[in-house]
């Protein structure tokens, strides 16, 4: 269980998607209801954050919010961790136990991947949408719930439904206030928002304020389709707030997969632009070897406290080589902002 929390839709990052703008403006009409809310969308979404902000948005909201991830239990384990069990149940069953639903009483329950429910679970499930009450595995005593039930499906329903695989009365049930969060794919222009919402939060968790963000980077960024959504988004951004050490945010922060897309192809041409960068540079061989360039000898200089001579040893060129390229870069500056041609200490002997 989970202890209410301050939330609140001003703490979630919308975009400028009209999209996502209608989910959200959804969210607050439904807020005072206690129906059953189903939300579909593809892994990364982020459909417990669209629970949470349902359960924050409405009168239960100083109640628990309890998440499940069905997709975690076995066959066997599910029905226990939903509905509790008694003891003597089964071997090692030597307590009683509460299930999720009881832990989540007077509040709501996030039943994420509800598309993974084993039948015997989704009949048991059935009922206690139907009845308001359940029986933990082994008693036979009917116990009252009061929860509002959330359920998240990364697939849709109707076609389980359909396929044999999900029970048709049980979908209805739950798709009382239905919500579909749209793919990052197709909602490309919210890209720069949650780009550099998640930069500035992983950049201050290191105390650093969040650094330029050169345009190449931006447009990268809008142009990569995404196949893990948003949580894939931050998890880049995390990457970039802890290896990124020059002053600005350049293409050799990115990681490669991002860059090609994870199978050797450029990034999309036809994608959108960023929305504040109505006409940005081409992403060329040249604009991406220069800034990696950049940002490698940046590094260097950073680690090796400017010294040239300890920086071009880690850059496996010659200490003439690298001072043209530092040059040619622009990145002059960083050696006398980093320290002197003093020997620098290694391995902590001096």
């Amino acid at each position: 269980m989970r202890t209410p929390i301050a939330f609140s839709m001003d703490d979630v990052v919308v975009g400028q998607s009209a999209r996502m703008r209608a989910v959200f403006d959804f969210v607050r009409v439904i807020g005072d209801s206690h129906s059953n809310v189903l939300v579909t969308g593809e892994s990364g979404t982020g459909k417990e954050i669209i629970a949470n902000v349902i359960h924050a948005s409405s009168p239960r909201r100083h109640q628990p919010f309890v998440p499940v991830s069905c997709a975690l239990f076995s066959d066997t384990l599910i029905e226990t961790e939903l509905f509790g069990h008694e003891r003597g149940a089964f071997t090692g069953a030597i307590k009683d136990r509460p299930g999720r639903f009881e832990l989540a009483q007077g509040g709501t329950i996030f039943l994420d991947d509800i598309d993974d429910v084993p039948p015997s679970a989704q009949v048991k499930l059935l009922r206690v949408l139907q009845n308001r009450t359940i029986e933990r595995v082994g008693g036979t005593r009917t116990i009252p719930v009061d929860v509002r039930v959330v359920a998240g499906s990364k697939r849709d329903l109707t076609r389980l439904v359909t396929a044999g695989g999900f029970r048709e009365d049980l979908y209805y049930r739950l798709n009382v206030l239905p919500i579909v969060l749209p793919p990052l794919r197709e909602r490309r222009e919210d890209v720069p928002v949650l780009m550099e919402h998640f930069l500035r939060r992983h950049f201050r968790r290191r105390g650093e304020e969040m650094p330029e963000i050169a345009a190449v980077v931006r447009q990268a960024f809008v142009q990569y389709p995404w196949p893990g959504n948003v949580r894939e988004l931050e998890n880049a951004c995390e990457r970039i707030a802890q290896t990124c050490l020059c002053g600005t945010v350049r293409i050799g922060c990115v990681a490669s997969s991002v860059l090609f897309q994870g199978d050797g192809r450029a990034p999309e041409t036809a994608a959108a632009p960023p929305a504040d960068d109505p006409s940005p540079h081409a992403l060329s061989l040249d604009d991406r070897l220069r800034e990696v360039e950049a940002n490698l000898i940046t590094w260097a200089l950073k680690v090796s406290i400017g010294n040239k001579s300890k920086a071009a040893e880690l850059l496996n060129v010659k200490r003439s080589t690298l001072g043209d390229r530092i040059n040619r870069c622009g990145l002059g500056r960083l050696v006398s902002e980093t320290g002197s041609e003093a020997p620098v200490a290694v391995g902590g002997m001096s």
